[in-house]
């Protein structure tokens, strides 16, 4: 069903890394720690600065891939891994992007699944990379023919 986007990338989407959506995601995680959320605290840490939590990249826009409609329901996340090069600074701007790396179908006890492996990353204005993140979408029997309609 998405063979055909493998490969593909969305443009490159601009993003600010907010210091009240990064207070209010650590919260949202329960993890409201000074680093994320006292500007005196970040100041006196050994980035001198605030950092965003490690799982906040999701939280940001990485651009659409032209043709391709996943809905906003009915997903099941398999799996999402990031590696740093460095954390996020709360007020930088970072560049994101997605691409399909993968995508494949297995048989389950519930029905026919298909896994659709991603690939996102954020840059800094130099395009050099600050994370990657590899995420696994998996798309049920049920959703994969609504899509198909």
């Amino acid at each position: 069903m998405f063979h055909d986007f493998i490969g593909k990338k969305s443009e490159k989407v601009k993003n600010v890394i907010e210091r009240g959506a990064v207070k209010k995601f650590a919260e949202a995680i329960g993890d409201p720690h000074p680093l994320f959320v006292s500007e005196e605290y970040g100041k006196k840490s050994r980035f001198k600065q605030n950092i965003a939590p490690p799982t906040f990249p999701r939280a940001l826009d990485y651009g659409e891939i032209e043709g391709m409609n996943l809905p906003n329901k009915g997903l099941i996340h398999g799996e999402q891994i990031y590696h740093y090069e460095r954390p996020l600074f709360v007020g930088e701007e970072i560049y994101c992007s997605t691409e399909i790396k993968n995508y494949y179908e297995r048989k389950g006890s519930s029905g026919e699944l298909s896994f659709l492996v991603l690939t996102r990353r954020g840059e800094d204005n130099d395009g050099k990379t600050i994370f990657t993140e590899e995420q696994v979408v998996i798309i049920t029997e049920a959703v994969k023919k609504e899509l198909m309609v």
